[in-house]
Order: C-alpha cells, then structure tokens, then sequence
C-alpha cells in the first residue's frame, strides 16, 4: 500500500495523443502497451540510464535522439518484458518496432523512441508486438486520444510492480497565457536512478528550444528522480523523457518567466520522484534524508545515500526502532574525505539524538522511537563543514519488498 500517496491532479497537454492497449505482452490480459504520438512543433530531451547494460531500447533512443536534434514524433511504450541483456537480436528487435511504428503513423523512424519496461534477459514477442503496434497505430489514426482517461490509461499501463499510477500536474502563468506541466511516472523497485527514474515522462504545452530543454532537464532530475533509492539498483532501462509539445507559449533561458517554468517543472518532477518512493515495493515508511552543512552537494548526496540504502538502516525504520547506532555506522562508511564525527549532529525529526561526538544530553530511545513510529521520518544530518546541502528520498526494508522481489518471475 503506498505511503500517503496523494498527488495534485492531472491536466492534459495539448499535442500529446495516446492508445493504450493490452496486446498480450502480459499474461493477465492487462494494458501493456502505450502509444504517444506528439505535435509536429514538438521539442525533445532525454536523460537515460548509465547503466554499462542497458537494455537494446535505451541504446536505440539515444540513436535516435542523436540523429533527429529532439524531434521526436511518437513514443512507444511496453510494459511486462525489459527487452535488456538480449544483444543484438534485441536491438534489431526494437529498431524494427521503430519501423513498423513509423510507417504505420507516416513519421520518420528516427523520430520515434522505444521504450520497454518487465523482466530482464527475454526477448520481446516479436507477433505481439507488431500487431499490437498496428492496433495502436489504427487507434491514433482513428480517434483523438487526448482526453483525462485517456492519460490516466497511459500511466497504468507503463506499471509493472507499482501499486498505484503516478501522474500529476501543475500549471503557470507566461506571457499571460496558462502554461500546462503535466508528468507521469512508473517505478517500484530496481530504483536508484542514475541520470534518470524507471520510466518517466512529463509534457507542457510551451515552446521550449531543444538545447534550453535538455539543460533544463539534466538540471531538475539532479534534485528530483536522481535523489531517490529504494534499494541502490539501478536499472538497465531507466528512461526520463521531457517533450514541449511547442503549440503553446514560447519560453526558455532568455525569457522572464523562465524561473516560474522552471519551479514548476521541478514540483512535477518532484512530486513524481516522491511518488515512487511512496509507492515502493513493500513501503511502510517514507524517509527524507536531509543533509546539510557539506562542502558541496555530491558529498552531502553521498552521505544520505550511504544512510538511505543502507539495509540496517531501513529495518531499523520498519521496525520503528530508534537505534542511532545504525544511522552513525552509515554515515561513518560515505565515502567522504575527513568527516570530524564531533562536528555532526544528527536528529530524528526536532529530536536531537547525535552531537559533539556522543549521544546527544536529554535524547532518549523513547523519544526517537516515537518519531520512528511515524509514517513519514525526517532525518537531519548536519556535517559541519560548510554550506552545501542535499536531500535523499527513501523507504524502509520490509518483509514484503522480499515477497514481491522473490515471487517477481513466479
């Protein structure tokens, strides 16, 4: 069950159409496949895994990507089979989809993006999904997918072990006209990203020039999907995809308003990143890991992932059990030069329970426990050292996540 998972409610973006079907790709005879297809003004940017086995469809975005300048007309989204560590037939494979959605929609194929999410080693079924695209394509040149459900659709069907789908909005004023961000995501597990989540994408209506949309991007994922773990695994298809379908307001670095879009993009994003944690498989608890007083922003991100991932550390938080000791031993291990142990402090919620070196005068494992018994924890670590901070978003270990995780293929 997710963890306070209540997002802002979603808006659609003008120039995104969807086709969402259940073309068999999954047994249970759910959605599985998803469609986008975007306005002919539309500006692309992309962040990916960095992972060194990356699945064949990640290989063949950043193709694409590469040889269209973010001119990006169609994206094609699986879920229930990764499509990764299946070499060069999978590769083949997913360029083929790439075709065979290009013709179908009369776009160039390096226009379209792959996308596949599920199982990793298996080849896609090749039959599936060629008429799976085919019915997707029919649905598009049929009918206009641009309606609520039709995005509330699209975010269940990129889910895999999520229990609920994550898609939000926010909106801003420029040059006087509303300006629309609307995002979704899908992610459970398999999550520290590493220049990207699972599988996000996030629309607005602006005109966004592609090079002041791929800063913006690589900029706002830094402080939101790349500040979450659930279990230090990244995947190998990790994918953030950011498109500006270009029939709205003109924005970009050189504009006033540039900031005000810029705040808004990072609350969807970070609602989103959030989102995932919250929903993270076997979730009881959502941990903030804030640290601050670092001497840059890496170090202070390195000190909250070595306390959000580590496996002491989140049994302690779904056992509610106050043991500070786990949090010291986390911290001590971060591969940060010269931590003065006297100079941090370390606080669970106002509660002060680590400073100058001991165990803080007046902190009691009763009064931790009761901010461990919350559904939400804040642990505040100040180092001492300087001015940079960072926070990491993470949840507790639970017997469940084990379930999910050793049943996952069953």
């Amino acid at each position: 069950m997710a963890v306070n998972l209540n997002l802002p409610a979603a808006v659609p973006v003008a120039g995104v159409e969807w086709a969402t079907l259940a073309s068999g790709i999954k047994k249970d005879g759910v959605t599985d496949m998803v469609v986008a297809r975007l306005a002919k003004s539309a500006t692309t940017a992309a962040v990916f895994t960095q992972s060194a086995f990356c699945a064949a469809p990640v290989t063949v975005c950043r193709r694409h990507m590469q040889q269209n300048s973010g001119a990006v007309r169609a994206l094609l989204i699986n879920s229930g089979n990764a499509n990764a560590g299946t070499g060069e037939p999978g590769l083949t494979m997913a360029s083929g989809h790439c075709d065979a959605l290009a013709n179908a929609l009369e776009v160039p194929s390096m226009s379209v993006l792959p996308f596949s999410t599920g199982v990793i080693g298996q080849l896609l079924p090749d039959d599936i999904m060629r008429q799976g695209i085919e019915n997707a394509a029919t649905t598009l040149n049929s009918e206009t997918g641009t309606t609520l459900s039709h995005w509330q659709d699209a975010a269940r069907g990129i889910m895999t072990t999520d229990t609920h789908p994550k898609l939000t909005s926010q909106q801003v004023t420029i040059n006087g006209s509303v300006v629309t961000i609307t995002g979704m995501a899908k992610g459970a597990g398999m999550i520290q990203p590493n220049m990207a989540t699972m599988l996000s994408y996030v629309f607005t209506d602006a005109a966004v020039p592609a090079s002041d949309l791929d800063d913006v991007l690589r900029e706002v994922a830094d402080r939101t999907f790349n500040a979450i773990t659930v279990d230090s695994d990244t995947s190998t298809n990790d994918s953030l995809v950011l498109v500006a379908t270009g029939v709205g307001e003109p924005v970009g670095e050189i504009h006033d308003e540039w900031l005000a879009f810029k705040a808004a993009l990072t609350h969807v994003c970070l609602d989103l990143a959030q989102g995932i944690i919250r929903d993270a498989e076997g979730a009881t608890k959502f941990i903030s890991v804030n640290v601050t007083g670092g001497h840059d922003v890496a170090e202070c991100k390195c000190v909250g992932y070595a306390v959000a991932n580590s496996p002491l550390v989140k049994t302690a938080m779904f056992a509610s059990d106050a043991n500070v000791g786990r949090l010291l031993m986390a911290i001590g291990k971060a591969d940060v030069h010269s931590l003065d142990a006297a100079a941090i402090t370390v606080s669970l919620g106002d509660v002060v329970a680590f400073e100058g070196a001991g165990i803080a005068a007046g902190y009691t494992e009763e009064r931790g426990a009761a901010v461990m018994a919350k559904d939400e924890i804040d642990i505040h670590i100040d180092l001492g050292r300087g001015s940079a901070e960072a926070s990491i978003y993470t949840s507790d270990l639970s017997h469940e996540y084990v379930s999910i995780n050793a049943d996952y293929r069953s």
